[in-house]
């Protein structure tokens, strides 16, 4: 059986084929900021709009292939808020101010479609902590990212220099980059895209 991953992103590319896992790649179509503002004026949270947009970007594509098609999606959680990707370097200083010396929550959804159905899902949640950086510092890690940071809704990229802006963090590593890859490469292997 053939795979589809449904994402435009390098992050997820990047992991699955890590893993030695073969797959085309096709785009959604799915609005993603139509959809995240429908979704937040019906009352979802940051985790049930990285959910649901998983599954929209699966199910958008498995209508028109017959493969075993994955969807996903990150949302950043701080303070019970959701936050998107910055526009620029300025922004970026911004967000990395506001998170500096506090918490905050990286949710990550993956979704299995075929034919048109959800066949499969899944959400792992990471805790990151930033450091208390100086101003220094962020100036330094800004020049030294220029516009890669702008990739991440956190403004980090944690393979990179990125790593260096944490002073703890608590979950798993390819949650942190947007792809689950465990319990997908369970599934992947249940469905016979992966040798048992």
């Amino acid at each position: 059986m053939s795979l589809v991953l449904a994402s435009k992103s390098v992050a997820r590319r990047a992991v699955l084929q890590g893993a030695g896992v073969a797959f085309d790649i096709a785009g959604s179509g799915v609005d993603e900021d139509a959809a995240k503002a429908a979704l937040l004026a019906d009352g979802a949270g940051p985790r049930g709009v990285a959910e649901a947009l998983a599954e929209m970007k699966a199910l958008a594509v498995s209508r028109a292939r017959p493969d075993l098609v994955i969807g996903a999606d990150q949302t950043l959680e701080f303070e019970g808020r959701l936050y998107d990707k910055v526009e620029g370097l300025a922004d970026a200083r911004a967000r990395l101010k506001t998170l500096r010396g506090k918490p905050h929550r990286l949710h990550s959804a993956v979704a299995a479609a075929r034919g048109g159905a959800v066949i499969w899902r899944e959400t792992v949640s990471a805790t990151l902590t930033m450091r208390d950086f100086s101003d220094g510092f962020l100036e330094d890690y800004l020049a030294a990212e220029g516009e890669a940071a702008l990739g991440s809704v956190g403004c980090y990229r944690l393979e990179a220099v990125g790593a260096q802006l944490f002073a703890a963090i608590e979950g798993d590593y390819f949650t942190i980059l947007g792809l689950p890859l465990m319990g997908l490469l369970d599934l992947l292997r249940r469905e016979r895209v992966l040798a048992a």
